[in-house]
């Protein structure tokens, strides 16, 4: 039991179904305690983050934190003393990524030679978050964006991986091991919807697109789906037991009854 003993707590300012229930089941399995925050500290009524950092650091072990903004995360764990899980901000989702991460190699009996290819919107936290992913795991990793969706430059410049950035999904999708998706309208976009979702339309994940890929490739969304626009219905149905299984590999292996 790594955690035996000990006392996480979870600061989840973002709504969250996976990475908040995933995230209490693996504290609890690991044998910790845990104690769940939201709005209701200080933090959510004005005390600093590093204020927040210093008085944690006193009283638990290791904190996960969900929120907007990337540097609210960075400051606590310069300040703070303890172990800081980034479980989500607006830039990065490595959590996700290494769940997505063990799906694969669990389904395909390994990364070595894997070809992913994220389709949509590339300039979000999940797509940031593959980038440096792929480049730790030597895995070939295409974004297929429109470019003003495509993954910001300075992100592809750090990953400094096996990364290609193209607006032609078919040259992208060509003999890919796995297909990814994610939701085009991310939490705080919404008042770009109308036109996010006309300009990514033809990034649709159907099965057109998935015929130009391995016979045997993957389909895996990050969820929630929106089934209709950034995946077709029959595609989420046909691989939603490889979509489901994504965040039960993240901390626990527990199996459907």
């Amino acid at each position: 039991m790594p955690l035996k003993g000990q006392t996480w707590t979870l600061i989840f300012t973002k709504a969250s179904t996976r990475t908040r229930v995933s995230s209490e089941v693996g504290i609890r399995d690991w044998a910790a305690l845990r104690c769940i925050f939201a709005n209701d500290i200080q933090m959510g009524r004005g005390e600093t983050v590093a204020d927040t950092a210093r008085t944690l650091s006193r009283y638990v072990h290791g904190v996960a934190i969900r929120t907007f903004a990337q540097s609210d995360i960075e400051t606590f764990a310069r300040v703070g003393t303890i172990p800081v899980i980034n479980a989500l901000t607006d830039d990065e989702h490595p959590c996700q990524i290494l769940a997505d991460l063990l799906t694969i190699a669990e389904k395909l009996g390994g990364l070595k030679g894997r070809k992913v290819v994220f389709i949509g919107d590339g300039a979000c936290n999940v797509c940031n978050s593959w980038l440096f992913g792929a480049a730790k795991t030597g895995l070939e990793l295409w974004v297929a964006a429109p470019k003003r969706f495509a993954p910001l430059a300075e992100f592809v410049h750090r990953a400094a991986g096996n990364i290609h950035v193209t607006e032609n999904i078919a040259e992208a999708v060509k003999d890919a091991d796995v297909l990814y998706t994610d939701v085009w309208v991310s939490m705080g976009k919404e008042a770009e919807a109308a036109d996010r979702l006309k300009i990514l339309a033809p990034y649709q994940l159907n099965a057109g697109i998935l015929k130009l890929a391995k016979p045997d490739a993957l389909v895996m969304h990050c969820l929630p789906a929106y089934v209709g626009k950034e995946i077709a219905a029959d595609v989420f149905e046909a691989h939603q037991k490889t979509i489901f299984d994504q965040p039960r590999t993240g901390y626990t292996r527990r199996k459907p009854s």
